[in-house]
């Protein structure tokens, strides 16, 4: 029972494995069950239950007559996304808030001569889109700004953290900018900070900017 149970285990990490390495990209269709008893070096039953263990992970989905589809390359970002559905907006903005304050801080402290120019360019995609006033660019360009920002603080797995809850802070700009709790903030000054190497600044900005519109949403909720 144990080695079958290895077996498993081996299977599902190998076909984990080419999902998150990109081999099967989300929307391909994977091979059939004899191509992966061929992968994978286990028999058909074996190759089954694995392909099933991710399809209760939600990386894969059976669709009848067609075969089966790799739908996600996170099982973190499912496990999550299910958890976050429909969180209060205060609840979302208290996590970005510890995400975003260490990693602006440590951008500040990691950030290359490339990504200070990027940010410097995404600041300004960022401002052209809000003067716009088309919802839709300016959430892309300050959700695109932040995620670069944690980029920049070279730490992966605060990373993966941030890109799994991206749709909840996407939806959570979204709100922010549909219910302003101040004028335009350009982000001049944290990108500066960040460019400049100074930590303390970087953190003191993005705290600022999200605790204003933590204390916006907690008004409208009392």
């Amino acid at each position: 029972m144990t080695r079958r149970t290895n077996l498993i285990d081996l299977a599902v990490g190998r076909l984990r494995q080419q999902i998150t390495s990109g081999a099967w990209q989300v929307g391909t269709r994977i091979p059939a069950e004899p191509e992966l008893t061929e992968l994978i070096g286990v028999g058909r039953n074996t190759v089954r239950e694995a392909v099933q263990s991710l399809v209760h992970a939600g990386m894969l989905e059976r669709r009848q007559g067609s075969g089966t589809y790799v739908i996600s390359d996170s099982e973190l970002g499912n496990a999550m996304g299910r958890q976050i559905a429909g969180a209060h907006q205060r609840d979302v903005l208290e996590v970005r808030r510890s995400l975003e304050v260490e990693a602006a801080r440590l951008a500040a402290l990691r950030r290359t001569d490339a990504q200070v120019a990027e940010l410097r360019a995404l600041r300004d995609t960022r401002a052209a889109a809000f003067a716009s006033g088309e919802l839709d660019r300016m959430v892309e360009a300050d959700l695109v700004l932040h995620r670069t920002i944690a980029q920049a603080a070279q730490n992966p797995v605060l990373l993966a953290l941030y890109e799994n809850l991206q749709d909840a802070i996407s939806e959570n700009i979204r709100f922010n900018f549909e219910h302003p709790a101040h004028d335009d903030d350009s982000h001049h000054a944290l990108v500066e900070a960040v460019a400049d190497g100074d930590a303390r600044a970087a953190m003191r900005e993005i705290d600022r900017y999200l605790s204003e519109l933590m204390g916006l949403v907690g008004e409208r909720h009392r």
